[in-house]
């Protein structure tokens, strides 16, 4: 299904979004439960990521498909290779197969595991026999997607030894390392992080009981922070259930928007999100996303709708996403006339030119192209192509716009 959407106003200037759990969260916590079956979750993200993560986990099948579900795949990987004598071939989408799986493959190899590639070396699908690790110590790239970093975490409480994880370098996506630290922490697991070494004790026995409630995704507000941000000052926009000490790196929004005029209050669970000024013209956005990458895509469209320069770095993870977002967003952004420069880990905006008509968006099947594009209906009308991928996190997203004031046209 393709979109249309008519240059619109927020109509209600003080609306009531509700968002569901954390993509992030989810998946990590379903994994969790499947190795500690008492554990209880509430508000589970409804996006198709969480529902392929959860259907994978609970499927008797020799064949796994994830589709395009990035992290259920560095996920699935680190938890079927931990499961004694199960085999199992886990798959993808085209694009995850052009997705590298190898580091993570690497690291599971070095504490025991058995991994073999059925097509390309380094790239799913690959065929796990799940066996029992007596190895606990790994070391990995420090700068790698920390999927692979968590998807050793999740399944460490479980090993006969628990895990001692050494990352060389730089860390990048540090929150989500803690997001992960955290929630093994709040069902009972011993772990410490110190320098560049990961421990996590063993908890083989089942844990006491626990219902754990998933913060709501704090990526899919960004786009609402990009609405408020490119709409009249006064405008205010209401958002549940959020807390103001999250887990997910990505509630750096709060901070990174007050440069665009838009003020965050936090209540008991929820934010109202606030136009209190309009953004300096001559303003230039400098921001280092290494913590939160998956928000570059919404900045970079706010910037573009409000004529703002902008250079993003810590960039490089946007390379394997569902596609090369940097490559992506230089390509789409381009065709409302304004220049952008790439490198392989940052991306700049400059000399932004007014906004071209009649241009049509593609997605490359990346929810967060058509999500971060959609709040610049606000300045101008154009397309976007293959507008349901939004269904990967946030399915509910386009009803959601029109309950705001969007106007759009589904064909």
């Amino acid at each position: 299904m393709d979109i249309t959407l008519q240059k619109s106003k927020i109509v209600n200037r003080n609306s009531d979004i509700t968002i569901t759990g954390s993509k992030s969260e989810s998946n990590r916590l379903l994994l969790l439960q499947a190795l500690y079956p008492e554990l209880k979750i509430n508000n589970l993200s409804n996006s198709d990521d969480t529902l392929v993560m959860s259907e994978a986990l609970r499927s008797p099948s020799h064949n796994i498909d994830v589709h395009h579900a990035g992290t259920a795949m560095r996920f699935l990987t680190a938890f079927f290779s931990t499961q004694k004598g199960r085999e199992v071939v886990l798959t993808g989408s085209y694009r995850m197969q052009e997705r590298p799986i190898h580091i993570l493959v690497d690291a599971l190899q070095q504490l025991g595991a058995a991994i073999t590639y059925e097509k390309t070396q380094g790239y799913p699908p690959i065929k796990i026999t799940g066996k029992e690790f007596t190895k606990y110590k790994v070391t990995l790239k420090a700068n790698v997607s920390s999927q692979y970093i968590s998807a050793l975490m999740l399944i460490a409480p479980k090993l006969k030894n628990g895990l001692e994880l050494t990352l060389k370098g730089e860390i990048t996506s540090v929150p989500y390392i803690n997001m992960t630290l955290s929630l093994l922490n709040q069902i009972g697991v011993e772990t410490s992080f110190n320098e560049n070494v990961i421990i996590i004790k063993p908890a083989l026995q089942n844990l006491i009981s626990k219902t754990i409630t998933v913060e709501s995704d704090w990526s899919s507000a960004s786009y609402y922070y990009s609405i408020v941000a490119l709409s009249d000052v006064g405008t205010a926009i209401k958002l549940s259930a959020y807390k103001q000490n999250s887990l997910q790196g990505d509630s750096v929004l709060a901070k990174i928007y007050k440069a665009f005029g838009v003020e965050t209050t936090f209540n008991e669970e929820s934010i109202i999100l606030k136009k209190t000024s309009d953004a300096n013209n001559n303003l230039l956005i400098k921001l280092d996303l290494s913590n939160a990458p998956d928000i570059a895509q919404t900045i970079a469209v706010t910037c573009l709708g409000l004529g703002i320069g902008c250079e993003l770095s810590g960039l490089h993870t946007l390379k394997i996403k569902e596609t090369d977002r940097l490559e992506a967003l230089k390509t789409e952004i381009e065709k409302f006339g304004t220049q952008v420069t790439i490198t392989e880990d940052a991306l700049k905006i400059s000399n932004i030119t007014p906004l071209k008509e009649n241009v049509s968006v593609n997605t490359y099947n990346d929810h967060r192209m058509a999500m971060a594009f959609a709040p610049l209906a606000l300045k101008i009308g154009f397309k976007v192509n293959d507008a349901t991928v939004v269904s990967k996190s946030y399915p509910n997203y386009w009803e959601d716009l029109q309950k705001i004031g969007f106007s759009l046209n589904e064909f």
